[in-house]
């Protein structure tokens, strides 16, 4: 057996493409979605995270704002300009670009961002709302895996075991809500697992999200299974690499997701889904 790859850019291409169109339909009616993007500090990678979201923007017609601020603005300054940014109208989505400088709360930035405007899904309300099946915005990386599974047919996970493998606010939390929330039987693992490759050789499901090398090797998966890899890593020759053993797990799994061009695209196109959302609620609202 080798699995069928779950192709996220093409994936990608063709939602960023539906919300091209919504875009163009919402503006034709007087309100152009709006996304802001601030960024504190010269961190490399978030910079090149940024650029391609205020390039995905544009592509697919929103009104994009990019903040550059230098490593040495003050917490309260950074809270101010999202307090702004909460108040003007033209913006329908907020992101402030993690990680911040080691000066500034994360925690309270994100939960200075409206609820409303919490495209990124990690204010307290948006898990919120996850939790307790609400309306509010999914975290992107996970919706993204959602999306991915819709795409081969697993929109409804009756009778399916999903085990998820990480457990932060990011990724692995919300992937399991989402999950549960599509029907799945879910098994959350972690550090603190004391054998996951026996829980990993029942699921019907795998999302890998710990941000380490071949956490999941082809023994640990059965036959058939879907293996979604969320991980971002560089192997010992410095090749960008998942957490999944990409090429003894593609000789065992049903459909597997690469690394790169699996989960990667599809986070920025969730952003944009999202953003995409918030304008129509606010358009729906007036």
């Amino acid at each position: 057996m080798t699995a069928q790859i779950i192709d996220g850019k093409a994936l990608s291409a063709q939602l960023r493409t539906e919300v091209a169109q919504r875009a163009a339909t919402l503006t034709a009616q007087g309100t152009k979605p709006g996304l802001a993007v601030v960024l504190v500090g010269d961190n490399q990678a978030s910079q090149v995270y940024v650029r391609n979201k205020v390039k995905a923007c544009e592509d697919v017609g929103f009104h994009s704002v990019l903040e550059k601020y230098d490593a040495s603005m003050t917490e309260a300054e950074l809270l101010a300009r999202v307090d702004a940014l909460n108040n003007d109208p033209s913006i329908h989505g907020i992101l402030v670009q993690l990680p911040l400088p080691k000066h500034i709360d994360d925690h309270k930035v994100i939960e200075a961002i409206s609820p409303l405007k919490d495209v990124d899904g990690f204010h307290v309300a948006s898990a919120g709302a996850l939790m307790v099946g609400e309306v509010g915005f999914k975290a992107c990386t996970p919706y993204g895996c959602m999306k991915m599974l819709e795409s081969i047919g697993m929109k409804d996970l009756r009778g399916k075991h999903a085990v998820v493998i990480g457990r932060s606010n990011i990724v692995g939390k919300p992937m399991a809500m989402m999950l549960l929330a599509a029907n799945a039987t879910v098994t959350i693992t972690h550090s603190g697992t004391a054998d996951l490759a026996a829980m990993t050789r029942q699921a019907d499901i795998v999302v890998a999200a710990v941000g380490k090398v071949n956490v999941l090797t082809a023994d640990m998966i059965k036959p058939g299974a879907v293996v979604i890899d969320v991980g971002m890593n560089r192997n010992a020759e410095g090749k960008l690499c998942g957490d999944v053993d990409y090429d003894g797990c593609k000789d065992v799994a049903g459909y597997i997701t690469p690394v790169p061009g699996g989960v990667g695209p599809m986070t920025i196109t969730m952003l944009l889904v999202n953003t995409m959302e918030a304008a129509e609620r606010t358009a729906a609202a007036r």
